[in-house]
């Protein structure tokens, strides 16, 4: 599943390819994705004007405005990725690949397409000044940039479950996975079993350091291309090739060499080095 680095990628993909562009039509495909889309949403959105471009956890919201005199809000898009969705700017003379769902026919010969195989992400229109967190039904945390030290130490020691548990949990930080919470337990030498409840201020602080640490170096590798994943351009990814543990199980740690293992944690594959991050 795409995560923080992947859609932010796609949102400074996008962005300078869609602010300020107006949807003159659109088209959307009959199958399902994880959330429906209404037939009245295409008349909400034929000749709005993209305004802002932004991005919340894992998920993409696209402002629009209207093109009335004084541009009053036109409501946004949410967009999530799911697990292999792909939001693009391509020529509107380019082929309309398979799986394609949505297509934003925009006024300078370009389209906005949203291609997804598995067809777990979705794409719906809400009107302005909807309450986006009570829509998802998830109580998404604050940002890793940043993070005062002691609201995330609170955080992490408030629970018996494992730090891989934790950082899953988008209540506690917004964006993070499966990929980054492996990486960032790596660079922070502590073991994806070890209980939050347990874990010292300075293991606290060491782990909040590397989760900003590893999302700022993978969002300037333009994310992690494993599958399907590409960028708002159409480019994949690069930093899954400074993976430190993630996907390597039997392979040598970068750091001292021994065997990277991998065990299975809050319902999740984790990868880690028994040597850097011992119990």
């Amino acid at each position: 599943m795409p995560e923080l680095p992947e859609v932010e990628t796609v949102v400074r993909d996008l962005r300078p390819l869609l602010v300020g562009r107006t949807v003159e039509a659109m088209w959307a495909g009959e199958q399902k994705l994880r959330r429906p889309w209404k037939v009245m949403w295409p008349r909400k959105l034929v000749g709005t004007r993209v305004s802002e471009i932004n991005r919340r956890g894992k998920w993409i919201i696209i402002s629009l405005t209207s093109k009335a005199r004084g541009r009053p809000p036109a409501g946004f898009l949410l967009v999530h990725l799911g697990m292999t969705g792909q939001f693009t700017v391509m020529p509107s003379a380019d082929p309309i690949k398979d799986h394609t769902h949505f297509l934003f026919f925009l006024d300078n010969r370009t389209n906005l397409q949203y291609r997804d195989p598995r067809r777990f992400g979705s794409v719906e229109w809400f009107p302005p000044n909807t309450d986006v967190e009570k829509h998802l039904g998830e109580k998404l945390g604050p940002e890793p940039f940043g993070l005062p030290a002691q609201p995330f130490r609170d955080a992490v020691r408030a629970s018996k479950r494992t730090l891989k548990a934790i950082l899953l949990d988008q209540s506690v930080v917004a964006g993070v996975g499966n990929i980054y919470a492996d990486e960032s337990l790596h660079r922070a030498k502590l073991h994806p079993e070890t209980r939050g409840a347990d874990l010292t201020d300075a293991g606290c602080d060491r782990l909040r350091k590397a989760i900003e640490v590893v999302l700022t170096r993978a969002i300037d590798g333009r994310g992690s291309t494993i599958r399907d994943y590409v960028g708002g351009s159409g480019l994949r990814g690069g930093f899954q090739n400074e993976f430190a543990v993630y996907g390597r199980g039997g392979e040598g740690c970068p750091t001292c060499g021994a065997e990277v293992q991998v065990l299975r944690v809050a319902g999740r594959s984790s990868h880690f080095c028994p040597a850097c991050q011992p119990r």
